[in-house]
């Protein structure tokens, strides 16, 4: 059976990430348009290019190539009423309901996509690119790659905020019957 290759690729850094912020559809901080294309010869093949429909995630897929594919399974996690409000901002003005978001997966206060749908859609997506072999490469976000991270490793959703993902963090994960992750060796 031919294999699965899935390198999924947290977008770059955006104002929102460093004032520790709940995204909106922001840019990126950096200057993509002058370094479009600098990554695209990182693979020895060039891979199938998807990008979740937001603007950093598709700024960030340009880096990598022209030939983008917006896949809506890609898409952020809907953060509903806190889209834009700081981290700081939830914990003084709506402590018990950003607990009640961090402890419980299925709970969804901000009115948005709770982490239990999130990871529901994220593992669909999975589900269908297991039946494509071949080599993809997914720019996403934190927690769409979390909720990937916890589908592979069938993890429980409780453990889904012990997971950080960085700015142009690469997962690799592979599909031969089963989703396995990869962890490769860098120089």
């Amino acid at each position: 059976m031919p294999a699965t290759r899935l390198t999924l690729i947290c977008h770059a850094r955006t104002l929102a990430q460093k004032l520790a912020r709940f995204p909106l559809d922001e840019p990126l901080e950096m200057d993509w348009q002058a370094l479009a294309g600098s990554r695209a010869g990182a693979f020895k093949r060039a891979p199938r290019l998807l990008s979740g429909p937001e603007q950093r995630t598709r700024q960030t897929a340009a880096l990598y190539g022209a030939s983008v594919e917006t896949v809506p399974a890609l898409r952020d996690c809907d953060m509903g009423r806190w889209q834009g409000l700081a981290l700081d901002d939830l914990h003084r003005e709506q402590p018990e309901a950003l607990q009640t978001w961090l402890a419980d997966g299925h709970s969804a206060p901000h009115g948005g996509e709770s982490v239990a749908q999130l990871c529901e859609r994220v593992a669909a997506w999975l589900a269908s690119l297991s039946e494509r072999p071949g080599h993809v490469l997914a720019v996403t976000h934190p927690l769409v790659i979390r909720a990937a991270l916890l589908h592979v490793m069938q993890c429980p959703l409780a453990s889904f905020n012990a997971i950080d993902v960085e700015p142009l963090a690469q997962v690799e994960l592979r599909f031969n019957g089963r989703w396995r992750l990869r962890l490769d060796q860098r120089d």
